[in-house]
């Protein structure tokens, strides 16, 4: 069984995209199971239904209102350096409305709906692929796969909805008496599960280098303090997913080909910028090709 493992990384999710069009269109590589965490889960779907070109045109065209229906920052750019700081009035309202984040998604959820319809749902639900995504249930404390085969239209595009909301700057979700936040926070690159569900070769799309490239700038106000602090967090947890994920893949005669970012995308994934990612998503492209044909999997075309 083939696998495709897309990781969480926001706005870089456009490179993972581009990795996945170069794997499935041009070497042919078709996957009985596809698992997501956040911005992962958001591409799983297209992917696997192979429509590359609609989820392209979503991930090159979406900006922060399609995200936020409260967006909890502005974008300030000095120095050709993209930095947030707080909107106090949106973070305000949030408060008063009774919210517990700073900031709140349902237009992402909407984006979802408008982008995955009930026919193309019922296609991969009654298809022999797999379509996992990746939540973290905070009321017990563990992290949950749920998979498109157990749930309706509306339960599953709010699976995704949550596996991506990046709390405390996007929605807290209360589902089934529990709340729910980004897989992230528990799983950043769910090999693991793949593995258990019998997968026994998988592409691992990880949205990230495979080194560190860059010391973090000072913190400016109190949210790129928490960005700061949370990127740390997840970045921890994923080499931590990924040796776990290397470990598990030993002991069960598994191959895993890893697909890193070459360089540092952005240092804050909650900026979606149009030019930045459509030039990602090309990127994640030419990235495949030239890593596949350094691997000699394919044979480089003469001039």
């Amino acid at each position: 069984m083939r696998a495709m493992v897309i990781s969480g990384g926001g706005s870089k999710g456009a490179f993972g995209g581009g990795v996945a069009q170069y794997l499935m269109r041009e070497l042919g590589h078709d996957y009985d199971l596809f698992l997501g965490t956040s911005t992962g889960s958001l591409l799983i779907s297209h992917l696997a239904l192979q429509k590359i070109d609609k989820i392209k045109e979503v991930y090159t065209s979406v900006n922060q209102d399609s995200i936020f229906s409260n967006c909890p920052f502005l974008i300030q750019n000095k120095h050709g350096v993209d930095n947030i700081a707080i909107n106090h009035w949106n973070v305000f309202k949030n408060f008063y409305n009774g919210s517990k984040t700073f900031g709140e998604s349902h237009n992402l959820l909407e984006l979802i709906k408008n982008t995955l319809t009930v026919e193309e749902f019922e296609n991969l639900k009654n298809g022999p692929k797999n379509i996992v995504v990746t939540v973290s249930n905070l009321s017990l404390n563990q992290v949950e796969y749920k998979s498109i085969n157990d749930y309706s239209y509306d339960d599953f595009c709010e699976w995704i909805w949550i596996s991506c909301n990046y709390t405390p700057f996007m929605s807290l979700v209360r589902k089934d008496g529990c709340e729910y936040a980004d897989g992230g926070l528990g799983n950043m690159v769910p090999i693991e599960e793949a593995i258990k569900r019998g997968a026994t070769e998988i592409d691992a799309i990880i949205l990230q280098t495979e080194v560190t490239h860059f010391n973090r700038l000072p913190s400016r106000n109190a949210f790129a303090l928490l960005t700061n602090m949370f990127a740390f967090m997840l970045d921890r947890i994923e080499r931590q997913n990924i040796r776990i994920g290397k470990f598990v893949a030993n002991h069960n005669d598994a191959i895993i080909n890893f697909y890193f970012t070459p360089t540092v995308l952005t240092t804050n994934s909650l900026i979606f910028n149009k030019e930045k990612m459509t030039n990602w998503w090309e990127s994640g492209f030419n990235y495949a090709k030239h890593k596949n044909i350094e691997l000699n999997q394919i044979e480089p075309e003469l001039e």
